[in-house]
């Protein structure tokens, strides 16, 4: 017999409204304690200045830095045709580095974890979860003023 064709409904339930996804990313860092998170490929030298900047735009929101951790992405492993691409799509981190952020979250009892490079909303949800605080971008707390 001929069935008809089914709807493929997966992307329908994954996919939420712009401005739910944008009310999820908005995150109010004034008096906020946050750990910096940054993910630098080994070709970018200049990592701690682009890290002490970020430092200093959310300090001119009121937010504390009480920690700065740093991902960078070498050249070892993987070839060089790789150190623009996140060691993992779903967390952007390794695993040990995601590991050492979220008990960095925890002793230093951060508010939320801020990320120099830009997450998708996948990933957003993801370190969310696995962090124990909210996970954003730099440019979407940036983009709130």
């Amino acid at each position: 017999m001929h069935q008809p064709p089914r709807r493929d409904r997966r992307l329908s339930r994954r996919m939420q409204p712009a401005s739910t996804r944008r009310r999820a990313a908005r995150l109010t860092v004034a008096g906020a304690d946050v750990v910096l998170v940054g993910y630098f490929s080994a070709k970018e030298r200049d990592f701690m200045t682009l890290m002490a900047s970020a430092a200093t735009a959310l300090a001119a929101r009121g937010a504390r830095v009480v920690g700065q951790i740093v991902q960078r992405r070498g050249v070892s492993d993987g070839g060089a045709h790789k150190m623009g691409l996140p060691y993992s799509s779903r967390t952007l981190l390794s695993y040990g580095k995601v590991r050492e952020v979220a008990a960095g979250c925890k002793q230093a009892n951060a508010d939320a974890a801020v990320f120099v490079a830009s997450l998708t909303e996948r990933q957003r949800r993801a370190l969310t979860a696995i962090l124990g605080c909210p996970a954003v971008s730099l440019s979407d707390v940036l983009a709130d003023d």
